[in-house]
């Protein structure tokens, strides 16, 4: 394990909506921030860049429209603004992890270099973060990182899944609560619940994404809540912070 004691508790960020090819749908921006019993703050993605509060014209450079736009993006919807909701801010944080290097999950991560980060060897291979389609602006922050390749316990109730086929080195993972409820952070594992009968069509490797998705789901608990990467439907009914799950 990486870290002692237990999974304590569990955050939604809210991290912004973002309509996608004008209107096709509108999904949510998920972050997550568990906590541990021995008060260990750990990030789970960081949204969009902080850029895009500050610049309007940035998304445009980084040629978001050819994919959607954000909608009434706001600070508390930044990774710092929706941490400031749980009375936290970016040096609280003792623990990053990074599901992949798309733009909507990697774009904070230099707020919280200085904390370890854990991800997958095969996505911190990547030269720079995958980002947005040919657009690679941003440089691996100067950090610790924790490099993982297989099933790797972050603490007691928190597992790390490997699970390919979005991007080469996508990373899900897996909680169980002390009150016995479990989840799957499936990320863009399964970003959608219509995507397995889309043949995963938006990953990198469709074959191994179904792989991988048939993975996760047989062995998390048969009674654990998926969330999903960016469902239209489910994202509006899941508590935010600073409510916890």
């Amino acid at each position: 394990m990486i870290l002692p004691g237990r999974l304590a508790r569990l955050y939604i960020l809210d991290l912004g909506l973002f309509e996608v090819r004008g209107g096709e749908r509108v999904i949510g921006i998920p972050g997550f921030l568990m906590q541990t019993d021995r008060g260990v703050n750990i990030l789970f993605d960081t949204g969009f860049p902080p850029d895009y509060l500050a610049d309007p014209d940035r998304p445009a450079k980084d040629g978001l429209p050819r994919f959607g736009r954000l909608l009434n993006f706001h600070r508390n919807q930044t990774a710092e603004g929706a941490l400031d909701l749980l009375g936290l801010k970016p040096q609280d944080i003792d623990l990053v992890i990074l599901s992949h290097s798309h733009i909507d999950h990697v774009g904070s991560l230099p707020l919280f270099a200085e904390a370890p980060i854990v991800m997958t060897a095969r996505e911190r291979a990547e030269p720079r973060p995958l980002y947005f389609g040919t657009a690679r602006p941003m440089d691996w922050p100067d950090a610790t990182y924790h490099l993982i390749d297989a099933d790797t316990p972050v603490c007691e109730g928190l597992t790390l899944i490997p699970t390919p086929g979005h991007t080469a080195g996508h990373l899900s993972a897996l909680l169980t609560l002390p009150d016995g409820r479990s989840a799957i952070l499936a990320a863009d594992a399964i970003n959608r619940a219509s995507e397995p009968a889309e043949n995963f069509a938006d990953a990198d490797d469709p074959a191994t994404a179904r792989t991988s998705a048939d993975r996760l789901l047989s062995i998390a608990p048969p009674d654990a809540l998926l969330i999903y990467g960016h469902e239209p439907v489910q994202w509006p009914i899941l508590p935010k912070a600073p409510q916890a799950w």
